[in-house]
């Protein structure tokens, strides 16, 4: 692992503040991953831009929480600690779709599970708590974030508190946090009290007196019991999403007010700019000396924007980065590849140009002020918004620069590809094949189904085939040879077995594998977890299946791995089950099948007897 001096990383113990000459910190950043010094993780960007303010800054990367002593290496920072669980919710991190422990950890070295606590913003506020009596704490990050008000937990079946009122925090900060920290940092460092900072944007935090202007959702002790009044509560905090338009949310807690102020504004270019522009190392602590996977996969790509306006039932990037697209400018990615290309590692490719969707560079409302008070979830669902601008010229010309840089061989694009934009970017759909496919493209359909991709949120088969199809004949058109690998999700809300049967005939009939499948995992904050839990579309009021038993999970995941001689055990019952047995033939060409074993082959040759 690249060595460098330890001095240009943040202090992460007292001997790193000594050689700044601080005798104590002004804020204490607590992180459930590695530190890494990239800007692709949410610790070290937020603590790298209060360094640039003046602020004296140390991180306490993956500290052992049942140890105060680890907690106090760096002493009592003078204006709070901030807290999160990491790049992940800390039980998402820990445990499969299936609950079952997973065996590693991607954010820490060498891989090695256990590094962090289960419901980690809980136990790191805890501790912090007790090494610091009376130290105000600010909770933030995804685990936080999507779990500011009262939410269904898939690991406790059941519906949890705010994670606010669990952790017992001062201050949640939710989105992405850079405008409401800084705020909070000036206003503590001006001796504004923690207790008196109510109306900061992007932030949660107990009350007494609500806003007038205040939104009530159902209460913790109404939701709890009732699937309705939860839906209903998903509902009036979905449609405050819109920074613009938005107004605050209060939610009772037995005796207890909780109050979620509306989302930070987004950034501008130029802001979003300052943050890139940090002096990020882009290498994990030296302390280290095990690989940290994220970070391999990471430590040569470029994060081009933030935002997703795609609106996906499963997902929740919407809800912790918001729908406007923020882009960086072509200069500020250009000055950060030139950065890049010095690294003592880089062998001239950039492994992923992109953010949440990498085809969303650039892209926004061509009408501001319809912008400013829509309510639409999503600008592409169920169809394409009229006032969406979806030009293509600003990514092709970036792309183009790119591949011009004289460092860069190769550059890639890993993040995900919304195809059902691609009819309104001919020039960077012919780009992304010609240059920046490695041999494999992988974008996600999730569904092949159109009642299922409804749920889902997602465009139907006819938009994925239409796709396919031209990939295929581009890619033959210019002598690549290059593969679709498709992302599906097994046992969503809304697909029934009989819909995976048809899922799995779709992929034979268009000659696609699938090596993984995602079992879906009800993750909180997102429509599909909301779906999970009250059986119903929250928007609409409909009743949804939802495939809850370990048998039809199982069942449906071995339908998307038909290909797989170990999936046809569970294919023959899936079958059987939905008395679709005129299909095993399609499944298992040229054998039938009694009692669940397959006949031999009809004028298959006798096999010879073996001498004694």
């Amino acid at each position: 692992m690249t060595q460098i001096d330890r001095h240009q990383f943040l202090p992460t113990c007292k001997e790193d503040m000594q050689a700044r000459g601080w005798e104590e910190l002004d804020v204490l950043f607590v992180s459930g991953d590695a530190y890494i010094d990239h800007p692709a993780f949410g610790t070290p960007l937020l603590a790298r831009l209060l360094e640039s303010q003046g602020y004296r800054v140390g991180i306490l990367a993956q500290p052992d929480w049942k140890n105060l002593e680890s907690f106090r290496v760096m002493g009592r920072p003078r204006l709070f600690a901030a807290i999160s669980a990491g790049a992940m919710d800390s039980m998402v991190n820990h445990y499969t779709a299936a609950k079952k422990i997973r065996r590693n950890d991607a954010y820490t070295p060498g891989g090695h599970a256990g590094k962090r606590p289960n419901r980690a913003i809980i136990a790191y506020t805890a501790a912090i708590k007790g090494a610091f009596k009376g130290l105000p704490t600010i909770i933030g990050g995804i685990e936080a974030s999507l779990r500011r008000l009262a939410h269904y937990d898939y690991w406790d079946d059941r519906v949890r508190r705010s994670v606010l009122v669990d952790s017992k925090a001062d201050l949640l900060l939710y989105g992405m946090a850079e405008t409401s920290l800084l705020e909070l940092a000036t206003r503590m460092s001006a001796d504004e009290q923690i207790a008196t900072i109510r109306n900061l944007r992007g932030t949660a935090m107990l009350t007494t007196k609500p806003p007038e202007d205040a939104i009530q959702v159902p209460a913790y002790n109404e939701i709890i019991e009732n699937g309705e009044a939860y839906n209903l509560a998903f509902k009036l905090a979905s449609e405050q999403q819109n920074p613009f338009t938005a107004k605050p949310l209060i939610q009772s807690h037995d005796q207890r007010l909780l109050q979620v102020n509306p989302p930070a504004l987004p950034l501008t270019g130029k802001q979003l700019d300052r943050v890139y522009d940090l002096p990020f190392t882009r290498l994990p602590h030296p302390d280290y000396r095990e690989k940290i996977p994220a970070y391999e996969q990471i430590k040569f790509s470029v994060t081009s924007h933030r935002g997703c306006f795609g609106g996906c039932a499963f997902c929740a990037i919407t809800h912790h980065q918001g729908k406007t697209i923020q882009s960086r400018s072509e200069d500020s990615i250009l000055a950060e590849i030139d950065r890049l290309t010095t690294h003592p590692d880089f062998h001239g490719t950039i492994s992923d140009l992109g953010g949440p969707t990498a085809n969303m560079y650039g892209l926004h409302c061509g009408q501001p002020a319809a912008e400013k008070i829509c309510r639409r979830t999503s600008c592409l669902y169920p169809q394409p918004c009229k006032n969406l601008h979806t030009s293509d010229k600003q990514l092709v010309r970036l792309l183009d620069q790119v591949r011009q840089h004289p460092a860069v061989n190769h550059v890639f694009i890993a993040s995900g590809v919304r195809y059902d934009l691609l009819p309104f970017q001919p020039a960077y759909f012919d780009a992304l094949l010609q240059h920046h496919v490695g041999g494999l493209l992988k974008v996600a359909p999730e569904s092949t189904v159109d009642r299922v991709t409804k749920v889902m949120r997602k465009p139907g088969a006819e938009v994925f085939t239409r796709f396919l199809e031209k990939f295929r004949q581009r890619s033959k058109e210019l002598g690549l040879r290059q593969a679709i690998v498709p992302y599906l999700i097994s046992g969503h809300p809304g697909c029934q077995l009989e819909d995976m049967i048809d899922v799995a005939l779709y992929l034979k009939k268009h000659r696609l594998k699938v090596e993984q499948v995602q079992g879906f995992t009800p993750s909180p904050g997102s429509l599909a977890t909301c779906i999970y839990h009250s059986g119903q579309d929250p928007f609409s009021g409909k009743p949804i299946h939802v495939p809850r038993s370990a048998r039809e999970q199982r069942l449906q995941k071995a339908l998307l791995l038909y290909h797989k001689p170990e999936s046809k055990k569970d294919i023959l019952e899936a079958l059987r089950l939905c008395r679709r047995e005129d299909l095993i033939n399609e499944f298992f060409p040229f054998r039938t099948e009694s009692k669940g074993h397959p006949a031999p082959r009809k004028n298959a040759r006798k096999r010879k007897k073996s001498s004694p």
